[in-house]
C-alpha cells in the first residue's frame, strides 16, 4: 500500500469547473445555519453567505435545495445563523456532511433552545431570523434564501472566526 499526498478522487485541473475554482479563491465565512420544528432539527455549513445592513437586516445565503435544512426552514420559518470560530472546524465539516458524526452533529455540543431554533453554545456570534420567501429563486445548484434578522447576540470576540478558502479552513 503506497499513501499519496494528492486528493484520489480529484478530477484533474483540465476537468474542473472554472467558476467553483473561482468561488473557492474568494475567502468565506463559515457559518452554521439550524432551525426546528415540530421535534426535530437540522442544521448546515453556509460559506455562500453575505449580511445586508438596514432596518430589518437581512441574511442572505445560498443552500441546497436537497438538504434537510431547506425542507425543515421551510416548515418552521425560522432559523439561527451562528458564525463559528476556529474551535468549531469540526462541527463544520459533520454539518457540511464531509466527516462522520455519530449519534448526528447536534450531538457533538450542547445547544439553547430560542424561538428562532437551536444556538450551539460557545459560539460567541448568532443571530435570530425569519425566512422571507417559501419559493426563494434559484441560483446555480443553490436556492438564494433571505432571512431577515430578528436578533442578534454579539459576546465579546473570543474566538478567531473561521473562513473557508480553496477546500481548507484558516483562522483570522
Amino acid at each position: 500500500m503506497t499513501i499519496h499526498g494528492e486528493h484520489p478522487f480529484l478530477p484533474p485541473e483540465s476537468e474542473r469547473s472554472p467558476v467553483r475554482r473561482l468561488r473557492g479563491r474568494l475567502p468565506s465565512p463559515v457559518s452554521l445555519w439550524t432551525t426546528a420544528y415540530d421535534g426535530k432539527r437540522a442544521g448546515l455549513t453556509v460559506s455562500s453567505m453575505l449580511v445586508a445592513d438596514g432596518d430589518p437586516g437581512f441574511v442572505i445565503g445560498l443552500i441546497d435545495p436537497d438538504s434537510d435544512l431547506w425542507e425543515m426552514l421551510q416548515a418552521a420559518r425560522t432559523a439561527v445563523v451562528s458564525l463559528l470560530g476556529a474551535p468549531h472546524q469540526q462541527l463544520a465539516d459533520a454539518f457540511g456532511y464531509v466527516a462522520p458524526a455519530p449519534g448526528g452533529p447536534f450531538r457533538m455540543i450542547e445547544w439553547d433552545d430560542t424561538e428562532w431554533g437551536p444556538a450551539p453554545v460557545g459560539v460567541s456570534t448568532w443571530a435570530g431570523c425569519r425566512l422571507v420567501d417559501a419559493d426563494p429563486l434559484q441560483v446555480g445548484w443553490a436556492l438564494q434564501v433571505q432571512l431577515e434578522i430578528a436578533h442578534v447576540e454579539l459576546a465579546p470576540e473570543e474566538l478567531s472566526p473561521l473562513v473557508h478558502r480553496r477546500g481548507r479552513y484558516t483562522a483570522l
